[in-house]
């Protein structure tokens, strides 16, 4: 028995082959429940008479994870990539339409088995984080709302959908919106003003489309938590997220707490930007741009020009990492320009079965393209550490440990930002200019959060009683340096530019949390850069085979949403930001 449950993953040298099955052809390629179903009869029958035989379904039941989550990520990158394709499209539905409910239900079924099984309270003991998974999933499992979770994934994907399909004429060209938010960093005054504007009128243009399909959204949500015995989604959803190790309180707590520490700093950075750049009054197309026009080199750069600055930050970081990231550019896993028809934002996909990831992003040709390629490279750096975890399970790190890979990943470059910049001017800009996002960032994440408190909390509200709650609640984080006159539907409606509230409900607090965890990494960086890297790498590795306060103590730091550790990290952040002036 101790040899199979007292399992220790040790530390390899890393390897990048794909993942190795035992039970499953390396080739299997399932369309169709067809192909699935007789893999999980096997499961279902299974004889678990010693430790040995639950190991053998455990494995199993990894590899069939692994093919299944590599088919839905195929089909959901295609479909981000090509939002008009029609085949992607049908692909996609049929897959989470079809194949996923069952594939659910008949997991549920062979966790019960595992769960139930007379092994199971070796399993619990020798792997506790992955019985507590294992449990919690099963006790949340309806069969009723497989289908309803089938539908939202298709209606989820249509925010995407609508966002992607949006452009504005600036000069004579058609732009993505991402591609006209560019301008907002460093074109003049009155371009910025009219590219706002024309950004707006096209976001409004769909804000009703918009409303109704968040509305649709939450009456599927409230289901899927009545049905599972919740009051309210919001405490399903805090459950569902296997957020074990802090409570709705303490995150309430913390809405507080950054009200009253992060957001006056957030004041005092906007009124020296608006000192800076000798306004009267600060308008929403001034927050973003450059104010002393030193940031950049002046140019836009080139897709290979953007890949190689990536690379050789990731090599000063750590020579593993720049040969993660050459090997994704070398076998094609990389789509980092927007263009019309791609979907917004962007991700790092792991597919664990080819142990790769695949990074979508939507770059215009700025410096500040290099730090949402850092951090989708940090999670993409996180997927190949845990790659060798011997369960499934494990390498679905949560979100306050997968932001923690990827926010760090952009401070630890932020030390690095001198091998690409000009002049000592526009380093300096550049670091103050990502300390200021930062510190900005955080009371944003929280009104974000707060709001899906509210609208979860009142599920029978009406339209205008959420722009009602928005307002109130983002008059709580905004700044009062930022005049909205004349562009206040911005204000009202700038929740709807937030692609989490559509596609992935309460997942975002985590990047706050994260960020703290990220801070506390970089200020021990710039004191032992090797030790750091050391436990960072240590800390990726373990995957989620430990709870989230183990992770960060593995990494060297501390897992805490309390007052006094928020005011200790952003009063450094502050002090940091203060040199740069």
């Amino acid at each position: 028995m101790a040899r199979l449950f007292f399992y220790i993953h040790q530390m390899e040298q890393l390897q990048y082959k794909p993942f190795a099955f035992r039970y499953i052809p390396d080739d299997f390629s399932p369309n169709d429940w067809a192909d699935i179903s007789p893999l999980f009869e096997r499961l279902l029958s299974m004889p678990i008479g010693s430790d040995t035989q639950l190991l053998e379904l455990l494995t199993l039941k990894t590899e069939l994870e692994t093919v299944l989550d590599y088919e839905e990520a195929i089909r959901y990158i295609n479909v981000n990539c090509e939002t008009l394709n029609e085949m992607f499209a049908n692909s996609y539905e049929h897959w989470v339409g079809e194949i996923q409910p069952k594939v659910e239900e008949q997991m549920h079924l062979v966790n019960e088995r595992v769960i139930s099984s007379p092994f199971s309270a070796v399993l619990e003991q020798m792997h506790p984080v992955l019985f507590r998974d294992l449990r919690n999933e099963h006790q949340l499992f309806r069969e009723e709302n497989t289908q309803i979770y089938s539908e939202l994934a298709l209606e989820e994907q249509e925010f995407a959908n609508v966002i992607s399909e949006l452009t504005v004429g600036v000069n004579g060209e058609e732009l993505t919106i991402s591609q006209a938010a560019d301008m907002l960093h460093s074109a003049p005054r009155h371009t910025r003003e009219e590219v706002y504007k024309k950004i707006l009128d096209k976001r409004l243009s769909v804000a009703n489309t918009l409303t109704d399909l968040l509305s649709n959204l939450m009456r599927k949500r409230y289901h899927i938590a009545y049905n599972a015995g919740f009051k309210n989604f919001r405490d399903y959803q805090h459950r569902y997220l296997g957020r074990f190790d802090y409570s709705i309180a303490d995150v309430e707590e913390f809405h507080v707490a950054v009200q009253m520490l992060v957001c006056p700093i957030a004041d005092d950075i906007l009124y020296e930007r608006k000192r800076r750049m000798n306004l009267d009054v600060l308008m929403p197309w001034d927050v973003d741009v450059d104010s002393e026009h030193k940031m950049a080199t002046g140019k836009q750069v080139s897709e290979s020009e953007l890949k190689a600055n990536a690379l050789g930050l990731f090599g000063a970081i750590d020579s593993d990492f720049a040969n993660m990231f050459a090997l994704l550019d070398s076998d094609g896993y990389l789509d980092l320009f927007s263009r019309k028809g791609k979907a917004p934002s962007g991700f790092s996909y792991p597919l664990y079965k080819v142990n790769r990831s695949f990074i979508f992003m939507n770059a215009s040709g700025s410096i500040r393209d290099l730090e949402v390629l850092v951090h989708e490279g940090g999670h993409s750096f996180h997927a190949f550490l845990c790659a060798n975890q011997p369960f499934h399970d494990y390498k679905w790190t949560p979100m306050e440990v997968a932001e923690l890979a990827s926010m760090a990943m952009e401070l630890f470059a932020y030390e690095h930002l001198d091998l690409l910049l000009p002049n000592d001017e526009a380093l300096r800009s550049n670091r103050r200019r990502m300390l200021e996002d930062i510190i900005l960032s955080i009371p944003w994440i929280v009104a974000i959060d707060k709001f899906q408190h509210w609208l979860y909390t009142h599920p029978e509200h009406s339209a205008h009683e959420r722009n009602l709650a928005w307002v109130e609640i983002y008059k709580e984080y905004s700044s009062k340096e930022i005049c909205w006159d004349g562009v206040e539907e911005g204000f009202v409606f700038a929740w709807q530019k937030q692609l989490h509230l559509f596609e992935v409900p309460f997942y975002y607090i985590e990047y706050a949390i994260a960020q703290l965890g990220a801070i506390a990494l970089w200020r021990k960086y710039r004191v032992n850069k090797e030790g750091t890297i050391a436990q960072f790498k240590n800390a990726l590795q373990l995957g989620y085979s430990k709870t989230v306060p183990e992770i960060y103590a593995t990494a060297g730091i501390e897992f805490n949403l309390s007052p006094a550790y928020l005011k200790g990290i952003i009063d450094f952040a502050k002090e940091e930001l203060d040199k740069l002036k």
